[in-house]
């Protein structure tokens, strides 16, 4: 009877060893497509995860992300022994001796299973299989969609690719692998993005209740969420730490009082793609990275590449803030001037009826509706007039944003009514973009008014024609002309006349003194002489790349429209001593591991000799140096003390758009502001100009960064650097006398009525 059940009992274990390589050998190699297959064992050498492609400005700081997991990677040498504590002591305590199957983990699940409890005990190496292969969602065998026999056959598979795993990496690449890949929540993937976005801190900085809560949430990231379930989380938290106690990384006093700390995340760090510096800028360069990664092979969501670009934060912050504190002011001064009524105009100033019709129905929100309800308009204009719950921007508000019961038509009135602003900063000599602003408020008002959107620039454009005069006709800062009406012939026969703001005064003025005064009869005679295609020609040369018309109406702005990007591009062609410097904003790329993709260098191409750039640049200081000029109002900036500034103001027809372009010797930025759509506007120039509008959020970013001694040479005082061996005569009292001495010869030497 005793030999019978020995045998029996070796005849069980055998039969049970063979049945477990048979069944091994049955999911490895998916006998009759009954397993679903296992992954393929190569990637094993070479593990894949989405990792989050990084953007960085020129002075080191992360500015954002594109991702569809928000992961970034972390090395071994960069994690908290803490968090490596917490994490042996709760989910894997023999993690340093076991080869990737723990055979008492794995018999407790065996022995849980068969009572009909499901637990875990899956070592940290058969977690980072089950989460780099997605065992448990490639069930796709018959046998997988029964539910003791699925979980058994991932759990087989787990095992097989645990001991691959082991036999591949060392325990330090294997944890790591594992801390990199796990999921905690609030779309952070990876203990470094955990870090970051619960604590603002590095994996390397984190104490032992940091580490204990991040462990914790590996069972359940939403139910043990601190955010939304911060009870369950400190509970969760405190049986770590009982872990950590009973396995001796702490000591009962200390766990006592980590026990009582608190759970601290009031400020919750999110990587998302509207909040952080730069959203504009983020969301604009992303275009052309997804192009790039097209044609290079790249996934921009998922390759961990690294983009360096040439924004410093130093200057984007204070470009946000100076945009932010005069546009608060400046709607301010335009919800009391249209006080009653609303702003959507004609040129009689006469309210546009079919505005918010029309607008209403270029919205999502409508087109979703139409294809609800067709064309049943009283259905669909009945859900636009009811009020629902929603989140509307403000000034006023602390977070600018405040909650609030309004009707989607009563809302698109409400938006209708902000102005708004695009900046673009850069370095003359490099064309670097050191600051981009493309509108008030990137989560309510997404539209870039930096390079997506163009306007028409007013007198900001006359500084082309000017330059054309001077580099191609022989004009210079001297050339005195008399402001009167100009009269143009157009091809329909019609006639055109150009208008000054003001009356025509019949006074002579020189062409720098015009220019500084923005007067529009210098510019139209200019143009009479320059001829229009000439003009477009250089504003090509210029780097203006959007359609211009070839009217005479170009002289003041009218031809067409531009943008920021583009026009503050140019004037930086007078800075660079006549070279113009293609805008760039990336100086390299390089994948995940550091290795450079691609270097970036910007296009150049001279347009004007250096003698020629200076001239303009004289010229350009006139506006802020000569009596009446637009850009006087600058003086009151403490930057302007010993700082010669060259600058142009810009202002459309009805005071649409609000144009200026400073410009120093070491920077040149452009700035526009504006409504939404040109119907949108002040009523008079008291703040409708473009000195008005535009020009007092560059004193208050050149203010800001000539107060930070970091940002040399950005904030040094001084002058434009003056050519060697300047020719030309910018003392107009010596120029004339000169002219006087040329022609002496001409003049009769005695008086012929004496004679």
């Amino acid at each position: 009877m005793y030999l019978r059940l020995i045998r029996l009992g070796w005849t069980l274990f055998f039969t049970s060893f063979l049945i477990a390589i048979l069944w091994v050998l049955a999911v490895n190699n998916n006998w009759g497509g009954l397993f679903g297959g296992m992954p393929d064992l190569t990637k094993i050498e070479n593990p894949k995860s989405e990792v989050a492609s990084e953007l960085w400005s020129a002075d080191g700081v992360l500015l954002g992300k594109y991702f569809r997991r928000n992961r970034t990677p972390v090395r071994y040498q960069e994690i908290s022994p803490y968090l490596l504590y917490a994490l042996y002591a709760t989910e894997d305590i023999r993690f340093e001796q076991h080869s990737g199957i723990d055979l008492r983990g794995t018999l407790s699940i065996f022995f849980s299973l068969l009572r009909g409890k499901k637990r875990g005990g899956s070592t940290i190496t058969q977690q980072l299989a089950k989460n780099l292969f997605s065992t448990r969602q490639n069930l796709k065998g018959k046998l997988g969609n029964l539910p003791l026999l699925g979980t058994l056959i991932a759990k087989t598979k787990e095992w097989i690719l645990a001991v691959h795993l082991e036999r591949s990496y060392t325990k330090q690449e294997i944890v790591t692998m594992y801390l990199n890949e796990v999921e905690l929540g609030n779309n952070s993937f990876g203990i470094k993005v955990a870090a970051r976005t619960y604590f603002n801190t590095t994996p390397d900085s984190l104490t032992v209740p940091q580490a204990a809560m991040l462990v914790g949430m590996l069972k359940a990231p939403t139910r043990y969420s601190p955010i939304r379930n911060p009870d369950l989380a400190l509970a969760r938290r405190n049986i770590v730490i009982d872990q950590m106690e009973k396995y001796g990384f702490i000591t009962p006093a200390e766990a006592e009082r980590y026990r009582r700390t608190p759970i601290k995340v009031a400020n919750v760090q999110t990587d998302d793609h509207v909040s952080g510096l730069a959203p504009y800028f983020r969301m604009e360069i992303r275009k052309d990275l997804l192009n790039w990664c097209a044609k290079n092979g790249y996934d921009l969501f998922a390759d961990g590449l690294k983009i360096y670009t040439t924004i410093d934060s130093r200057m984007q912050r204070y470009a946000e803030e100076a945009v932010t504190e005069h546009m608060k002011e400046l709607q301010a001064r335009f919800f009391e001037h249209w006080k009653g009524r609303n702003p959507w105009v004609d040129e009689n100033f006469r309210e546009l009826p079919d505005f918010i019709d029309k607008a209403i129905r270029r919205t999502d929100h409508y087109r979703i509706l139409k294809n609800l309800y067709g064309d049943d308009t009283i259905s669909i204009f009945q859900q636009l007039n009811t009020p629902v719950p929603m989140k509307v921007f403000s000034w006023q508000a602390p977070n600018y944003e405040i909650d609030t019961l309004m009707s989607p038509i009563d809302s698109v009135k409400y938006f209708k009514k902000f102005l708004h602003a695009g900046l673009m900063s850069l370095d003359p000599y490099t064309g670097h973009i050191k600051a981009w602003v493309g509108g008030i408020n990137f989560k309510f008002f997404s539209y870039d008014h930096v390079r997506q959107g163009a306007r028409q620039p007013g007198s900001a454009f006359k500084p082309i024609i000017y330059a054309v005069a001077i580099a191609e006709h022989g004009y210079s800062p001297c050339t005195e002309v008399v402001d009167a009406p100009q009269t143009f012939v157009l091809e329909s026969g019609q006639t055109w006349t150009a208008k000054n703001f003001g009356a025509y005064t019949g006074n002579t003025y020189t062409l720098r003194q015009a220019l500084a005064q923005s007067i529009n009869t210098t510019a139209a005679f200019l143009m009479r002489r320059v001829r229009p295609s000439e003009v477009i020609r250089y504003a090509r040369q210029m780097g203006i790349t959007t359609p211009l018309d070839e009217v005479p109406s170009l002289a003041l702005g009218a031809g067409g429209d531009v943008s920021v990007f583009d026009l503050t591009g140019a004037y930086a062609t007078f800075v660079n001593k006549g070279v113009w410097i293609q805008p760039t904003y990336i100086t390299h790329i390089t994948d995940k591991n550091g290795k450079v993709l691609q270097r970036f260098v910007p296009q150049k191409r001279e347009v004007f000799d250096e003698e020629k750039a200076y001239t303009m640049v004289y010229m350009l200081r006139g506006a802020a140096e000569e009596r009446n000029g637009t850009g006087l109002g600058l003086y009151r900036y403490k930057f302007r003390q010993g700082t010669q500034v060259a600058c142009k103001t810009g202002t459309t027809q009805n005071y649409s758009d609000g144009w200026f372009i400073g410009m120093t010797k070491d920077l040149v930025t452009g700035i526009w502001v504006g409504g939404d759509e040109r119907s949108i506007h002040f009523r008079t120039g008291d703040y409708g100009q473009g000195s008005r509008m535009a020009m007092p959020i560059f004193g208050i970013y050149m203010d800001k960064i000539f107060a930070d001694p970091q940002l040399a040479p950005y904030n040094t005082k001084g002058e434009f650097p003056k050519p060697e061996n300047f020719s030309v005569e910018l003392d107009c009292s010596k120029a004339h006398q000169r002219i006087l001495d040329s022609v002496s010869y001409l003049l009769p030497t005695s008086n012929p009525l004496k004679d």
